[in-house]
């Protein structure tokens, strides 16, 4: 299930890349920048910005699931099935369905389109979502023939997935970007849902097994930007031999995503942390050793 393949990304990895985003994570993190890759199946969502009150799509749905309101389109979830009769009939594109089933030959046409660029900025593709590796059987092969055409592969990952699935990737697999969110138990269910030892161990495990990894650290303002916290990630990295870390900052942009697909957004309070903020949980990562990177 492909959620979207974004082209020219400089985020995702070295180079300009093509990230390919599957949908489904078995996460469910609080502040999740990509909500609609939560779900596995996919979903219907409506754009108030764009609807011209037809209503065409509230008629022509064949099982009563969206309902014409004072605020807008209503989508009664536990109705639809995503048929996706309503988004094909909007005039307007107010009605969008999020998620495609698309075969790995169907993804690698599209990637290919770019290999140029790959090819001239030392690029490749990024294999990301919601949590990539979830659905194993496509991204091995995805990955397995991405290598075969010659291309740089990475895969950003929450490590949340059984061990032998990395080892059935890592053959294919040129660089992880692995997330580290926070290093407390307890923590870790409250705001992702699940526990944190299956990540530290697959964590080491594919470090023991040569892989090269980035580590990438979404810094939340009173839930994981606490500086003892960051000095036990950069333990962790001198521990394990790893040298690059990414500190992407948390921001708001993807509230209005949640507010789409009707899910709780529950770190609205949280203010963004600033420049200087970021700055100094940075440097207190260079001073042991680590090579630091701001957003990206």
């Amino acid at each position: 299930m492909v959620s979207n393949i974004q082209k020219y990304s400089i985020h995702d990895g070295p180079g300009i890349r093509s990230t390919v985003f599957l949908k489904g994570c078995p996460l469910l993190c609080a502040w999740c920048h990509n909500p609609e890759t939560q779900a596995f199946q996919p979903e219907i969502v409506w754009y108030g910005g764009k609807c011209i009150g037809c209503l065409s799509c509230v008629e022509a749905c064949p099982h009563q699931a969206l309902k014409a309101t004072a605020q807008g389109i209503v989508i009664d979830r536990e109705r639809c099935v995503c048929c996706g009769t309503c988004t094909d009939l909007c005039p307007t594109l107010a009605l969008e369905k999020l998620g495609k089933e698309m075969t790995v030959e169907q993804v690698l046409a599209e990637v290919e389109k770019d290999r140029v660029f790959y090819e001239e900025s030392g690029g490749g593709v990024t294999l990301s979502g919601g949590e990539p590796l979830s659905q194993k059987e496509f991204a091995v092969e995805f990955l397995k023939r991405c290598k075969e055409l010659g291309y740089h592969t990475a895969v950003d990952t929450s490590g949340f997935v059984p061990e032998e699935v990395f080892d059935a990737v890592l053959p294919y697999v040129d660089l992880f970007l692995y997330d580290i969110k926070h290093l407390d138990d307890e923590v870790h269910r409250k705001y992702m849902k699940a526990p944190v030892a299956p990540i530290q161990h697959n964590l080491r495990h594919i470090v023991k097994k040569g892989a090269q990894v980035w580590i990438r650290v979404p810094l939340v303002p009173t839930i994981n930007d606490a500086p003892e916290h960051i000095r036990r990630i950069g333990a962790l990295m001198q521990d394990l031999g790893l040298k690059e870390i990414y500190l992407l900052p948390y921001h708001k942009m993807a509230e209005a995503k949640y507010h789409r697909l009707c899910l709780p957004y529950t770190v609205s309070h949280i203010e963004e942390p600033t420049a200087e903020q970021m700055q100094e949980l940075a440097d207190i990562l260079s001073k042991q050793g680590l090579n630091v990177h701001i957003g990206g």
